[in-house]
């Protein structure tokens, strides 16, 4: 029997993407939604669920009806609206302050201009605003202009480390760089890599009790390797 091919560096990148795309599906890219609330939702999404970020986002809009009215508000006005959004007390503030640089630098609340900016100035202009980082800035560029740029969230982060496709010390700002290296500039595979590693870290390869027995990618994983995880009886 062959032995199996080394599959470090882009390689190996490249095969967890074949793999998680006959597990999940591959798929044409579609925006999600306009880039300003792509900004502010994922502002909200900061350690908090996927429901509670959209019900934060909801009310937030029906108390004031425009961005203008948000940038004018008062923070604790801006908090009360989103407060199923974990940490609102910390987010209202900035909130407000991205949405008044934006305005004051644009002249409108609007930030439809990235789209024809190259990837660096777009990260660079978009990390500049009060509280927006790496994850952040990417999904916006990926998300809502197509720009070949790989978000790193909390979920691929961790089955990144967990695979062996970044090192144990490796952060999830760091990661970005390090992750995106190993995969092509192509804007429709690191998207699907992002929705796919999204994915799998939700449903397979959570945090505290990974289900290694069913992970299409546990012959090529580090940790399911090293923990000698078998497949799980079919149910």
């Amino acid at each position: 029997m062959a032995e199996t091919p080394s599959l470090a560096g882009d390689g190996r990148a490249m095969l967890i993407y074949r793999l998680l795309g006959e597990t999940y599906g591959i798929r044409a890219w579609t925006p999600r939604r306009e880039p300003l609330h792509e900004l502010i939702s994922t502002m909200l999404s900061h350690r908090t669920t996927e429901a509670n970020e959209a019900k934060a986002f909801d009310q937030l809009w029906a108390r004031f009806g425009s961005w203008e009215a948000i940038a004018a508000a008062e923070p604790a006005e801006i908090a009360q609206a989103i407060a199923p959004a974990n940490f609102a007390e910390a987010k209202a503030p900035r909130i407000k302050a991205v949405l008044k640089q934006i305005i004051a630098e644009r002249g409108a609340p609007s930030i439809d201009f990235l789209a024809d900016l190259p990837v660096e100035e777009g990260m660079a202009w978009l990390e500049s605003l009060p509280g927006v980082g790496p994850k952040t800035a990417s999904l916006v560029l990926l998300f809502c202009f197509h720009k070949p740029v790989l978000p790193v969230d909390t979920h691929v982060h961790r089955v990144s480390g967990r695979i062996g496709l970044i090192g144990p010390k490796v952060n999830a700002e760091q990661a970005h760089n390090l992750l995106a290296a190993q995969l092509p500039d192509d804007a429709d595979v690191l998207w699907n890599f992002h929705l796919n590693m999204l994915h799998h870290g939700q449903r397979i390869c959570v945090w505290e009790r990974p289900r290694c027995g069913k992970c299409s990618l546990r012959e090529h994983c580090d940790y399911g390797r090293a923990h000698g995880r078998q497949p799980e009886a079919a149910q």
